[in-house]
């Protein structure tokens, strides 16, 4: 029998790393006062860095913190092991205290001779081996291999398939952010072939749909909004970059081009050429509308320059956070306290960025038209007939897109102190983080440069980055959990080998989007169900060893996307301006100056009511507030991870919400006009909405609560539940049938697994 002690000391790995190990353990419990803040450091001793770690204690002559292979010669452990609490650390009145574990893996860190390591983050992947595994019959592809190995360090083992009804929900709305079709679901279900599945996949990655649940993400990464943001909050016209990044997902073009794209298309030779600056195409400038989508003020009296240097600040952070997956924001006013980026190096980033051939103030609401409007792109009917056909355009109005241009000379650019827009300190040149990877001098200092250091085989982060976003919208959350932060304090990688296994491998597929969500889809790993035992929530409450499926609530746009599409009242166009749905009124009255087109709320009708949750106006100021109830983006700074909140209002937007209740009323209409009993049409309306057939359980409450509506409904109050929507009622149907129908559907709709992806 071992001891207690015996057993912790084999729970230790052979290897101690400092990184995934050691240094979790420093920053709780020790670098508050042993760390990078040099205001509040203790003793002259900072444990984060070996040159200092090392060295002979300023307050003990000496004596040193570390000793390589001499735990006993070392402060750190005697003082961490102390039993005298006056010598004890972390100090026993800070309230932090090292468990045993936390105290022998210090200790045999040291015996292994203390070795620092560069942050695992700024190291390129390398492609591991798959690791050995004792079920070989589980895996499907490589990524379930480091999966499984996992779970069985852990003592646990991977969930049963999913059924093939929920796992045909969790795809589709997964791939496509709407719920499957009665048609699919059939047709999956009578596939008994070993590739069913495969094929659904399939198809559903050539659906239209796929683009536009893709581009979601991106918009919330590229703050995209339909208003300039501040105070007047004007519109502005960058949908058509939107009908692009949809266009670009569905035609698969592959990472390094989108990303190449957005950040330098104007720097870009065109195989069909036009007569703009450069020799770009018009979609490649089109795609530059990604660095125009941050906030413009059109206030009068503002300094311009400050301003200016707020959007090129703007598309520096947005770099560092939603491509490098960096905070790089901090160093704007100083060197940055825990990451390795100096102040020089944020302002070296800053330089690519700070050539844009742009003022701070492009126009002002209600004034004359006296200020500059560049960089701008306008969008033909001719263009739209040709190259950018794909551009949503039903007008033949002038089309006006934000886009990137440089100046013909270069700007000088300084290192601001404090940050400040004023009070320039040193010039400097574009460059980029050391720590990730030196500028290669052979590059062009332009963006277009900055696009080919981000995708050299040698930088660290970016394919680890994006492949941790794709993983994030598949299972609920990334590899590394704190996706727009790969830094010192960011969460550690749960598994650091499979993410460096996906992002080699994505680079070396070039880059391929479509094959990388399909890898993912198809793994035994995303297959499994969602249910949970009482063992595993005791083992890993969180999941983090995903040995479950994952279970949480689909993104707000989407919340919407499954009412509509569940009742068939969805419009299903791709693309073009974005639209204004049901809303309380006076939220835009009562929050604008008073001037301008978005200076009240005039709903729009008929199809436009019906669009896709991604087209709904967005006005930075005021956004939508039923998406913003579920946890939507307001689009003022990049997001790469929206959190997941549950508040009353949510359910009451459920239960009220004119969408909502609209959806119901006309799917009842729908259900009714048809020659079937009212199980079967309770049933139809379950599947269509839940994407299952019902339990007998499930039809008999729901068929004796219809039972009970309709018998204490009358006509007037009929009348009075179904005025809700613009959507017309059927003249020849019973509208007290119709009212207890629609209480029928209403209650699917409030089930918690209607908006629950499982």
């Amino acid at each position: 029998m071992h001891s207690s002690n015996q057993a912790e000391e084999e729970a230790l790995p052979d290897k101690i790393s400092y990184n995934f190990d050691i240094r979790p353990i420093l920053s709780d419990k020790c670098l508050a006062c042993h760390g990078p803040d040099a205001n509040k450091r203790k003793a002259g001793l900072r444990l984060d860095d070996p040159e200092s770690a090392f060295k002979i204690l300023k307050e003990h002559p000496g004596a040193h913190a570390l000793v390589a292979g001499k735990p006993e010669l070392s402060e750190v452990f005697l003082r961490i092991s102390s039993q005298d609490t006056s010598a004890l650390m972390p100090p026993v009145n800070s309230g932090l205290k090292l468990n045993a574990r936390e105290i022998k893996l210090i200790e045999k860190w040291i015996k292994q001779g203390a070795t620092y390591e560069k942050h695992w983050a700024f190291v390129a992947p390398k492609k591991p081996e798959l690791p050995e595994i004792d079920n070989e019959d589980w895996p499907r592809n490589e990524i379930d291999y480091f999966i499984l190995a996992k779970q069985e360090q852990k003592g646990l083992s991977p969930n049963e398939e999913a059924d093939k009804e929920r796992l045909l929900r969790r795809l589709s709305l997964d791939l496509t952010g709407l719920p499957p079709s009665l048609e699919l679901m059939e047709q999956f279900m009578a596939d008994k072939s070993d590739n069913a599945y495969e094929k659904a996949v399939d198809q559903l990655l050539k659906n239209p749909a796929y683009g536009e649940k893709m581009a979601v993400h991106w918009l919330d990464l590229a703050r995209y909004a339909d208003s300039h943001g501040y105070q007047d909050d004007g519109y502005r016209t960058q949908w058509p970059w939107r009908d692009w990044v949809i266009h670009a997902y569905n035609t698969n073009m592959h990472y390094n081009d989108f990303v190449t794209w957005q950040l330098a298309g104007d720097f870009l030779k065109s195989p069909n050429g036009w007569s703009g600056p450069g020799t770009a195409s018009k979609e490649q400038m089109l795609a530059t509308g990604f660095n125009r989508n941050h906030k413009i003020t059109e206030e009068g009296g503002v300094i311009p320059e400050e301003y200016r240097i707020g959007y090129v600040t703007d598309r520096t952070d947005l770099f560092g956070k939603g491509l490098l997956g960096v905070t790089m924001e901090c160093a704007h006013c100083h060197d940055h306290k825990y990451d390795p980026f100096s102040q020089k190096e944020y302002y070296r980033l800053f330089a690519f960025f700070n050539n844009v051939k742009e003022i701070g103030i492009e126009s002002v609401i209600g004034g004359p038209d006296t200020y500059a409007k560049k960089p701008l792109m306008e969008i033909c009917d001719e263009d739209v007939k040709n190259i950018l056909s794909f551009v949503n355009k039903r007008d033949t109005n002038k089309l006006i897109v934000s886009v990137m241009t440089d100046l013909d000379t270069t700007r000088k650019t300084f290192l601001l102190k404090r940050g400040a827009y004023d009070a320039p300190g040193d010039e400097v040149q574009p460059g980029t983080p050391s720590s990730i990877l030196p500028f290669n001098e052979s590059y062009p200092k332009n963006r277009l440069g900055l696009t080919k250091w981000m995708f050299d085989p040698k930088n660290p982060l970016t394919a680890r980055v994006y492949v941790n976003q794709l993983w994030q919208q598949f299972f609920g959350k990334g590899i590394v959990k704190t996706a727009g932060d790969f830094g010192m304090q960011g969460e550690l990688p749960t598994h650091p080998e499979l993410l460096d296994w996906l992002a080699v491998d994505f680079r070396e597929h070039g880059w391929d989007i479509k094959r990388l969500v399909k890898q993912m889809v198809t793994s035994a790993t995303y297959r499994q169900s969602a249910v949970i035992t009482p063992e595993k929530l005791q083992t890993d409450p969180d999941n983090k060893y995903l040995a479950r499926g994952p279970r949480y609530r689909v993104d707000a746009e989407f919340v919407r996307d499954l009412v509509l599409s569940s009742s068939g009242l969805l419009n299903r166009q791709i693309g073009g301006p974005s639209v204004k749905p049901y809303q309380p009124p006076g939220l835009w009255e009562g929050a604008t100056s008073g001037r301008g087109l978005l200076s009240m709320y005039v709903q729009d009708h008929g199809p436009k009511l019906y669009r896709r949750g991604m087209y709904t106006l967005i006005k930075r100021t005021v956004p939508p507030p039923s998406m913003a109830i579920f946890d939507a983006s307001n689009r003022d700074l990049c997001e790469v991870r929206r959190l997941k909140t549950n508040t009353p209002l949510q359910a009451l937007i459920m239960l009220n919400d004119p969408t909502v209740l609209e959806a119901s009323r006309v799917l009842a209409a729908k259900l009714l006009e048809e020659k079937t009993g009212i199980d079967d049409k309770i049933s139809k309306a379950f599947q269509l909405i839940v994407s299952r057939k019902p339990k007998e359980k499930e039809v008999s409450v729901l068929s004796a609560y219809y039972d009970k509506e309709l018998k204490g409904l009358d006509k007037s109050r009929a009348e009075k539940a179904l005025a809700v929507g613009e959507y017309p009622i059927p003249k020849k149907v019973d509208k007290v049938q119709l009212a207890a129908l629609m209480r029928i559907v209403s209650t699917i709709y409030n089930l918690e697994e209607t908006i629950t992806k499982s």
